[in-house]
């Protein structure tokens, strides 16, 4: 057994001398907001690169107001819009909470009714403000993705699967499609396995110049239907949409370009081979050419397409080959002839820049590290904005790299987890920094790092937890009896005593490129973990193979036998703490949610003779339930690599259960199914295997709402304080 520290990255709250500690209890943390952490809302930068706008509650006078402030100064400019002057179509004063402003900046769109349909899919009335003239355009009802022309002259939206032109000016509507069927073609949208595995929704974009408007188009009629019961009335309702499993068969999707002068579609080819994903488009910096991103059914060959708008041809400008799955992400930039994008071709994650003219490729970044984030490239000053992992894992940090020689300035100065978002020039960037004890703190900063002034610093919140009696946490290394090495947290309660034998509870997500070891504010899982070392438990969360920011080999390692390695790692971990003189390797538990709960299924049950319970919050339980793109990406289908499927699903192997088990899930989960649950449970009880549940009616994957939370966590504190 082998632990190393890593920096010194060991953290103690404690309370000021004299301050009475208080101990931390569920309601505070999951109902009555005492430990909420404020974010600032409505920030968004203007064009001219030193002014800013955001939303301002006036409490005296019950109003809200969108507020100009100097980003230098921090002095407020002009109130640029008050809901006291704006009515809905229905006389009521309308909220302005949700605004968006056109290119140019005359025109001001807000939403309002806004319902969620899935994780990124909504819809909403959409409001546009002409800010000069001061008329107010009101949509009649709620339609999905209301968004400005280049101009600001028109807003494109979908309504009942149709994609829709609005003329502002005229408020005359083009019809752009007319074939949208619900559960059959979708235009101008994604498909709910695009939308949750690819993160997108909305399928059109503007062209630059606002003469076409690029579109998908979704033949789901080939996709099989799942359903779930919508209770809360006699004849509880039935939601069916169409969602491909594993080896089954997806949408054909195609994309389109439409012009506005002539009002004609034209389809962009890509190849007649349907059994593929088209998961981005995006017009490039080359007058009406339209980028299409193509990825074949394995996920392991990706290529970037032109298209020309008009005719529709298109040429292969850039492609990948992977061994295993390549990732699809955002950071696609196009600028003068080149673009930028992200790529694990070195073996990390890293920024290159390809001359499509020249056919040449470079290396923005380089090193044994991941880029986490690409944040946009200043062509004036030749500087590339990002986040990486460079100097540890479980950090953050923020660059400048000159585009010409590869040189890196580093613009946050305390170790933790810094993220940016960058105003128009790239003159100022709005800071975000936290450690894994300290909430987040917004900062308005210079393009070199510089501290112009502080935005939020959670305050209250900070103040707050000096007297919660928090426990320390600290980060290490250990080694596995195998030899793997893997990054962990510990929490201890603040009374910890090296001659007393804890109980642990590890927390696990696992999945590929996740972590959950990382030195960041986790809100009120962290506030949580607290709570259970005041109640005497140590909880230690273990990233194992598979998971982020430790380079492409680590990464994919689970490759074909996804739950393999990363159990046997977590069992491992288990293991190794076990030996600690304070812990008692008698009371191991484990839990986690989603693929943490398939990784807290198989715990309890390949894990028996290490860990005495799990709780397993929405778990898969079968990776042949759950959706192809994600499940394939890591896993290829059922038909080819069936073995892997049931070999590593812990339905299989509920026979080895000694422990106690608690499975949750809320029967209205659209992503991870009930079906998964009802199904292990199933299995358990043809084996009299016993077991623990408790089950949300209408709650989707979240489980939230209202007093949920609290109860959920009443509910799995209880098990633990009863089985561990």
């Amino acid at each position: 057994m082998q632990f190393r520290w890593i920096g010194i990255l060991a953290f103690l709250l404690l309370a000021p001398l004299g301050a009475i500690a208080q101990s931390l209890n569920l309601e505070d943390i999951w109902l009555s907001g005492k430990y909420s952490s404020q974010g600032v809302r409505g920030f968004s930068a203007m064009n001219d690169g030193e002014s800013y706008v955001q939303i301002d509650a006036d409490k005296e006078r019950n109003l809200l107001e969108i507020n100009r402030y100097s980003i230098k100064e921090g002095t407020r400019i002009e109130t640029l819009v008050s809901n006291a002057e704006l009515t809905d179509s229905d006389g009521s004063r309308l909220n302005i909470r949700n605004f968006i402003f056109s290119d140019d900046e005359s025109m001001v769109m807000f939403l309002t009714d806004i319902q969620s349909i899935y994780r990124h899919s909504y819809s909403a009335k959409f409001h546009v403000l002409d800010r000069k003239s001061g008329k107010v355009y009101h949509s009649e009802k709620g339609v999905r993705y209301a968004t400005f022309s280049p101009d600001g002259k028109k807003v494109a939206y979908v309504d009942a699967n149709n994609l829709f032109i609005l003329d502002l000016a005229t408020e005359q509507t083009t019809q752009v499609t007319n074939d949208g069927k619900n559960n059959a073609i979708i235009n101008g949208a994604v498909d709910w396995v695009y939308e949750e595995e690819f993160s997108m929704s909305r399928g059109f974009e503007w062209s630059n110049d606002g003469a076409y408007i690029a579109y998908y188009r979704f033949d789901e009629s080939g996709v099989k239907e799942f359903s779930m019961d919508i209770y809360g009335r006699l004849y509880p309702d039935q939601e069916v949409w169409k969602y491909p499993k594993a080896g089954e068969a997806n949408s054909v999707v195609h994309v389109y370009t439409y012009s506005l002068a002539n009002n004609k579609s034209v389809q962009c080819a890509t190849g007649d081979n349907d059994d593929i994903y088209l998961p981005r488009i995006k017009w490039t910096d080359k007058a009406n050419t339209l980028s299409i991103q193509r990825l074949n059914r394995l996920q392991n060959h990706w290529e970037i397409l032109f298209a020309d708008a008009a005719s529709g041809k298109t040429e292969v400008v850039y492609e990948e080959k992977n061994a295993a799955y390549i990732d699809i992400t955002d950071n696609l930039d196009f600028n003068k002839g080149s673009f930028i994008f992200s790529s694990e071709r070195s073996g990390y994650n890293h920024l290159y820049q390809y001359d499509y003219a020249k056919k040449s490729l470079k290396a923005i970044t380089k090193g044994n590290w991941d880029v986490d984030a690409y944040y946009g490239f200043d062509q004036k000053k030749g500087l590339v904005f990002c986040s990486a992992a460079d100097e540890t894992a479980i950090e953050r940090n923020l660059y400048a790299v000159n585009i010409k020689n590869g040189k890196m300035a580093k613009l946050n100065t305390q170790s933790g987890w810094n993220t940016a978002s960058f105003t128009k020039g790239f003159n100022y960037f709005l800071h975000n920094y936290s450690n894994a004890t300290t909430p987040s703190t917004y900062t308005l900063r210079k393009a070199d790092g510089k501290q112009v002034r502080v935005l939020e610093e959670n305050f209250m919140l900070k103040e707050a937890l000096k007297a919660a009696n928090l426990g320390s946490i600290e980060f290490n290394t250990l080694t596995t009896d195998s030899g793997v090495t893997l990054n962990y947290s510990m929490i201890k309660p603040a009374d910890f005593d090296t001659n007393k034998k804890y109980p642990v509870l590890m927390y696990v997500y696992g999945g590929p490129g996740s972590q959950t070891v990382k030195n960041q504010w986790q809100g009120s899982y962290y506030l949580w973990f607290n709570y259970l070392t005041q109640n005497g438990y140590i909880v230690v969360s273990v990233d194992n193979r598979g998971t982020g920011a430790r380079g492409e080999a680590f990464k994919k390692s689970t490759y074909l036998e996804l739950g393999k390695y990363e159990i046997e790692d977590q069992i491992a971990a288990a293991q190794t703490l076990g030996r600690l003189s304070y812990v008692d390797e008698t009371r191991m538990g484990i839990w986690g949610w989603s693929f943490g709960g398939y990784m807290a299924s198989l715990g309890i049950s390949k894990g028996a003779e290490t860990f005495r319970c799990a709780v397993a919050v929405a778990p898969v339980t079968n990776w042949r339930y759950y959706d192809n793109i994600y499940t394939e990406r890591f896993m290829r289908t059922p038909q080819e690599n069936g073995v892997s499927y049931d070999a590593n699903s812990p339905i299989n192997h509920v026979d080895k259960v000694k422990g106690h088990y608690l499975i949750v899930h809320g029967t209205a989960d659209d992503n991870v199914h009930f079906q998964n649950t009802v199904e292990m449970l199933d299995a358990m009880i043809q084996r009299n295997v016993k077991f623990d549940s408790e089950f949300y009616p209408n709650k989707n994957h979240g489980i939230g709402g209202g007093v949920t939370r609290l109860h959920l966590f009443n509910r799995i504190s209880s098990f633990l304080f009863t089985n561990l």
